[in-house]
């Protein structure tokens, strides 16, 4: 195997498999190591797509929005087991953890009212409403929407900052992460603009989709709670780029998300104290997920492959190694770091998929990927 593979699965991807415009990035150790970028930024083809383009990066902004929620804990010698209702005390479980919280084991999924994504405060408001089932030992179910705004509330309680802008200006631009919770108008004129995904799924995404289509169905729900911001064309509109939610609203570019990862896994210097480092690596929680049905495994704020009872991985979303944890995006961006071998990774592209975890585009690099480092 060699980067010169590498190169050519990605390369396949807009001969093959449909890609429109996309990027790869690939670093060890703090260095560089691939940087592939190609494609256009839109359907019409007006504008090539290069190492300058920054696109919506969904779901996969969970990550370095955890990594600024425990950043700012540990500003004021709080970790990820304090009570969250140490610094919010009409949090509905008063006796969660922000392990727990992060770990997406608290049972605010799917909120009950109206709350709009555009404003906070109706989310927190139905936050603070919510009757939640128990306490988080009745199993944990991805968050996909109302995590951002509960990691937003907890730091802007700590800093009286949101939470993009100490991730703006504290932690990604000292670091000249290209990666954005809140995009600043001077780089709107980068932003590819997102394609639909065709109308197909694998089949090991059908029972969620199938479920995600029923009307009242729990996935369903969680995945419309705060309403807006649910059309692909939703995202496009520079109001949804600079809105800075953390679950879904960052926008980047491969290398600035896969550097992110050297950050947390120690590739490069950063402000991230070890704790912090440790939280995101360390698996809380693992089992059947009651918004994605399938098994999950979660750290504080990232994702990690389930494992058997013997260790062995049950699927290499994030490669080969045990370690490695990150996030994925919807219609197919994703990133990831392994502390192991110091390797982190990102992909970002404009024609989305329909999948929840990454599709065959990424994972076949991916899968290059486990046999080079």
């Amino acid at each position: 195997m060699s980067w010169e593979n590498f190169e050519s699965v990605f390369r396949e991807n807009f001969s093959l498999r449909g890609e429109l415009g996309a990027s790869v990035s690939v670093w060890k150790n703090g260095i560089e190591l691939v940087s592939f970028s190609e494609g256009w930024r839109e359907r019409e083809r007006n504008r090539v797509w290069d190492s300058e383009t920054l696109v919506p990066f969904y779901s996969a902004t969970k990550a370095p929005a955890a990594a600024t929620l425990l950043y700012a804990l540990s500003l004021h010698g709080l970790d990820e087991l304090t009570l969250v209702s140490e610094i919010w005390p009409s949090f509905p479980l008063p006796q969660a953890t922000f392990s727990e919280l992060l770990s997406h084991q608290c049972g605010l999924a799917a909120l009950e009212g109206e709350s709009d994504v555009f404003d906070h405060r109706s989310v927190i408001l139905a936050v603070e409403n919510q009757l939640v089932e128990g306490d988080s030992s009745h199993g944990h179910g991805y968050h996909p929407r109302t995590i951002g705004f509960l990691m937003d509330e907890c730091v802007r309680r700590l800093t009286g900052q949101t939470l993009g802008r100490i991730w703006n200006e504290e932690i990604a631009k000292p670091l000249g992460i290209e990666f954005w919770i809140g995009l600043d108008l001077a780089q709107f004129h980068r932003v590819a603009k997102l394609v639909p995904g065709r109308a197909k799924f694998s089949a090991s995404e059908e029972i969620f989709y199938r479920e995600f289509n029923k009307a009242e169905s729990f996935t369903r729900k969680a995945f419309s709670s705060p309403k807006g911001l649910q059309a692909i064309a939703d995202m496009n509109d520079p109001k949804a780029w600079a809105a800075g939610i953390a679950s879904m609203g960052g926008v980047g570019s491969a290398s600035g998300l896969a550097k992110f990862y050297q950050a947390v896994i120690g590739g490069i210097d950063s402000p991230f104290p070890s704790g912090v480092k440790n939280a995101l690596s360390a698996l809380q929680v693992s089992g059947e997920d009651r918004v994605l049905l399938r098994e999950t495994a979660f750290t504080c704020g990232c994702q990690k492959d389930p494992v058997d009872s013997f260790g062995n991985k049950k699927r290499q979303t994030y490669g080969s190694s045990t370690a490695a944890f990150g996030h994925p995006g919807a219609g197919g961006s994703h990133g990831f770091g392994d502390p192991l071998s110091g390797v982190s990774f990102a992909y970002g592209m404009n024609q989305m998929e329909l999948n929840v975890m990454p599709g065959e585009r990424c994972m076949m690099l991916v899968e290059q990927l486990s046999c080079l480092v």
